[in-house]
């Protein structure tokens, strides 16, 4: 069985790392690169770098701000924000990214996660979709920071994207997202079960419990969560320990 990864999110505007909740609301959650070596110590398996302002504000990540976290962590790192193209990708995996997300630019042109995969390969795109269940029952596919509503279903998107090449999805419902309140199990659930790549649930966890409800019920490959590790009302270690006590495959 493969281990569960536990995965701290960096949302970066303006060089500082973020927290907002249900994608507004933001404040100040420290310095990325302090905050990046911090998680690399306590025994993160993976870190997210998000740049929340890119695709809006229309500019590159920055790809030095990359470069510094890279240089001070010694596990897998994903990049996000303002990716659209192969030349954008490999800015980054040259400065220190493992792994790039990609999220609107890949819903308007979707043959771009064919060229990252077949340029770097698949398990270098992940692809980010931030979702919403609305009235009817139905997740629903969001762009631009969740700004921007489609009409195209979270799984048949997801489903798409598999197909074209992307090696793993990063799945955020904006219902749950900073609330706390758990993770969104019903469509975690539905993808982990029914797509061959791994899945990482973002958005709720609040509790230990609430990571192990989104491995053990909806059966995610990792976790990903940011207002509870930075500022520490939940510490990785602690919840590793949580978690293998309940017979979850975990690197300690």
């Amino acid at each position: 069985m493969l281990a569960k990864r536990i995965i701290p999110c960096l949302d970066i505007k303006d060089g500082r790392t973020v927290k907002g909740t249900n994608f507004v609301n933001l404040r100040d959650a420290g310095d990325p690169v302090e905050l990046a070596a911090n998680y690399a110590q306590q025994g993160a398996d993976e870190l997210v770098f998000l740049d929340i302002t890119a695709t809006v504000e229309r500019r590159k990540t920055l790809a030095e701000l990359v470069k510094r976290v890279a240089h001070t962590i010694n596990i897998p790192f994903t990049v996000g924000g303002g990716i659209k193209t192969v030349d954008d990708v490999s800015v980054l995996l040259n400065n220190g990214a493992d792994k790039i997300s990609i999220n609107t630019a890949a819903y308007n042109n979707p043959d771009v996660i064919t060229d990252i995969a077949n340029t770097a390969g698949s398990q270098c795109v992940v692809l980010a979709i931030d979702t919403k269940k609305e009235e009817d029952g139905e997740w629903y596919v969001y762009l631009h920071g969740g700004r921007t509503k489609t009409e195209t279903k979270c799984f048949d998107w997801a489903k798409r994207a598999v197909d074209l090449g992307a090696g793993e999805i990063l799945l955020t419902s904006m219902n749950h997202d900073g609330t706390k309140a758990g993770f969104a199990l019903d469509i975690t659930k539905q993808l982990s079960e029914n797509l061959p790549i791994p899945v990482i649930a973002s958005g709720g966890g609040g509790k230990m419990e609430h990571f192990a409800d989104v491995f053990l019920q909806a059966h995610a490959d990792a976790a990903l969560a940011a207002s509870v590790f930075h500022f520490k009302e939940i510490e990785i270690p602690e919840l590793k320990h949580f978690l293998q006590q309940r017979n979850l495959a975990i690197r300690i």
